[in-house]
């Protein structure tokens, strides 16, 4: 109950950080920006918007300038039974990937996500 209680007064503080601190994303040519948009729809973070861990990899993803689709896996049902049946465990971040395949891998850990990203489009 205090954790819950704690969540809640810091609410306002973590969206507020995360809407300012929001980092200048990356410039590429028109055509590059294309060639990753098209990478990125492959890609769903599944997320809370207030998870200090959450926030973490949507700032990357803003530096990056990646267009991830963001599904709230707090607030929507359908998104947190996804994560659950997907990714086998209620727990965010986690990074869906589809490959050229079909094939699903689920990421979790705000530290792999980031690795990830990095590596994929820095």
């Amino acid at each position: 109950m205090f954790f819950r209680m704690l969540r809640l007064a810091l609410m306002p503080f973590m969206l507020l950080w995360a809407k300012l601190a929001m980092p200048k994303g990356m410039v590429r040519s028109a055509e590059a920006q294309r060639q990753i948009d098209l990478e990125c729809s492959q890609l769903a973070l599944y997320h809370f918007k207030t998870c200090p861990f959450c926030i973490k990899v949507r700032h990357e993803m803003g530096r990056l300038s990646l267009p991830v689709t963001l599904h709230d896996a707090q607030h929507v049902s359908e998104h947190r039974d996804a994560l659950l049946q997907g990714g086998g465990k209620i727990q965010t971040p986690c990074l869906r990937i589809t490959d050229a395949q079909g094939q699903v891998q689920w990421m979790y850990e705000s530290d792999d996500i980031i690795k990830y990203l990095q590596q994929r489009f820095a």
